[in-house]
């Protein structure tokens, strides 16, 4: 077996574990902290929006231009009054895009882009983009995305319960708020591509939350009826058990889509994949991070609210405290320890036989 697997196996069986409920303080301060610089990024810079969403008009140009991207730019600027976006594609053609313009003075752009391009008008493609449309992309997305996270809280509610409800569209909402964040520190366009992976993404991270709340909703069955764990400790259990497999799953999904940001999109030029690559690469990063450092820990911290839990929390503390005060006086001074708020393998019954004399003649 594998390092990994050996890894995996041992965290599942209870035989080593990370306290991540125990430290649940700290992942909520990184996450705080996280979350206000992407605010505060949306305040100052806000998204560039594409023309999709915008209205105006895309011009590319033909195949291997010796023009360069900064030049385009100002001939567009010039030639339209309006700050146009300009991406090298990895044919060397230049795409040319300027928000807020309508068919005739669309047309008038194209006649002196191309000449200062030095182009036929006719090799000079034009696309021109109505901001009504955009408009109805823009309203149908934010329709999904409400309907998704209603959707969302309903079943969890249902098939688990409100709490781990609440705290999944917590996390939902907290890889959100930081993927579009990235969009306005980075710069990158918001197109339809990247509200696809917007969705994309939700879903990933729902999927790897559940995955977690099911054993903790298996281990935690009966959990007032036993007197050895409190409810935190089992779900920092849960997140051990299946930690190796989120890992697993997140490096996977972004493998590819890395290649697609960084490859297709950075060294072959092709920035098209930018709207989508970005959105599922720090999607899927943020949505292992919140399933793992603050879904679970969040639904521990209001399970530990309720009246029960916090009576299991006593039982539990008073059962260690007898136990600890019980072995030391039977051991001498050689006091077995309290179990540890981490969960981890059954304590073994300390032998008391090792090194007393033993009869081993018959008696007569």
């Amino acid at each position: 077996m594998s390092k990994l697997g050996s890894l995996g196996a041992r965290l599942h069986r209870g035989e080593i574990s990370y306290d991540f409920v125990g430290k649940r303080k700290i992942w909520y301060g990184v996450s705080i902290l996280i979350t206000i610089t992407a605010i505060l990024g949306l305040a100052v810079r806000g998204l560039n929006m594409s023309i999709d969403f915008q209205g105006g008009a895309v011009f590319t140009t033909p195949n291997h231009m010796s023009t360069s991207v900064a030049q385009a730019e100002t001939y567009a600027k010039d030639a339209s009054g309006h700050q146009a976006v300009v991406q090298k594609l990895g044919n060397g053609s230049l795409r040319i895009q300027v928000a807020g313009l309508d068919t005739a003075k669309s047309d008038q752009v194209k006649e002196s882009l191309a000449k200062d391009l030095k182009l036929n008008p006719e090799k000079l493609a034009a696309d021109l983009v109505g901001p009504s449309w955009g408009q109805e992309i823009a309203n149908k997305a934010w329709e999904g995305l409400a309907i998704f996270m209603v959707l969302v809280v309903i079943y969890l509610a249902i098939a688990f319960e409100w709490r781990m409800a609440i705290a999944a569209l917590v996390a939902l909402i907290h890889d959100i708020t930081i993927t579009t964040g990235i969009y306005a520190l980075v710069g990158f366009e918001v197109s339809p591509g990247t509200i696809i992976g917007l969705l994309t993404i939700l879903g990933y991270s729902l999927y790897d939350t559940v995955v977690v709340f099911d054993s903790l909703k298996e281990q935690t069955k009966d959990i007032t009826k036993q007197t050895r764990f409190t409810y935190s400790e089992i779900a920092n259990r849960s997140i051990n058990g299946t930690l190796v497999r989120s890992i697993n799953t997140t490096v996977v999904a972004l493998l590819p889509v890395a290649g697609l940001l960084f490859i297709g999109g950075g060294f072959l030029g092709a920035g098209d994949l930018n709207d989508i690559s970005l959105s599922l690469f720090v999607g899927l990063a943020a949505g292992a991070y919140s399933s793992i450092f603050i879904a679970t820990p969040l639904v521990a911290d209001l399970k530990e609210r309720e009246p029960a839990m916090k009576s299991l929390t006593k039982r539990v503390m008073a059962k260690r405290a007898q136990a600890a005060s019980e072995d030391g006086v039977v051991g001498g001074g050689d006091v077995e320890e309290a179990a540890p708020a981490v969960v981890g393998p059954r304590n073994q019954p300390v032998s008391r036989g090792r090194g007393r004399g033993r009869q081993t003649g018959k008696r007569r």
